[in-house]
Parts: C-alpha cells; structure tokens; sequence
C-alpha cells in the first residue's frame, strides 16, 4: 500500500510517517520506480505497535528497541528479562496516566458544578 493509504488506516499524518522512515523506524518495505514508497501489512502491524507506544513516552530509541525485541521473541533470558522490564515501565506510565485522567476528571466536574 502506499503512505497515503496506510496514513488512513493508522490515523497517523503522512510526515509522522515519513519521519517513522527517515529515523529507521518504519523503513518502507520498498520503492515504486518513481521512488514512491510502498508498505506491506506487516508494515502496518509495525506502525500501530509504534502508534501504541508513543503515549507511554518511550523514545525513538527505546521504540526501536521493542520492537527488535518483539521481532525475535523472548527467545533468550536476557530479552525475556528485558521484554518484563518494558512491561514494567509501561504499566507504570499508564498508572501515572490514568491519575492524571482521574484528575483531569475532577477538574471538569468541577468546572460543570460552577457552569451548571
């Protein structure tokens, strides 16, 4: 598929996904003659598994690395210890986000009781 398609499917903008290309992130699978860029499923898998990490604050680096671990599986103890290391601080970001949603919730009720 092209980029425009798989910006549909995603939700993501065509020069988020350009930037997902140029940092290594999401290399296109290939070109057409015309140098366009071409993307496969696997590809589209690719980018939502970015798409979810990006909320949880991990870096482009820390991305590439998930996704390199995923790849391989937890096939040594080193990676499977790595892999219970991310799950860790992603569960933790979530927390730290669902305060913060709880928060943003009370403000709004707040709001609504002076509007109401």
């Amino acid at each position: 598929m092209h980029i425009g398609e798989l910006a549909e499917r995603t939700g993501l903008s065509l020069r988020t996904i350009r930037h997902y290309d140029d940092v290594g992130l999401l290399p296109a699978t290939s070109r057409t003659e015309g140098g366009f860029r071409v993307y496969s499923e696997a590809d589209a898998d690719r980018l939502m598994l970015i798409k979810q990490m990006k909320p949880l604050g991990f870096s482009l680096e820390e991305m590439a690395e998930i996704l390199a671990l995923l790849a391989g599986g937890p096939d040594t103890p080193a990676s499977a210890a790595r892999l219970a290391e991310i799950l860790a601080q992603a569960a933790h970001q979530r927390a730290k986000m669902a305060r913060n949603l709880a928060q943003a919730d009370e403000f709004i009720a707040m709001l609504g009781r002076f509007t109401a």
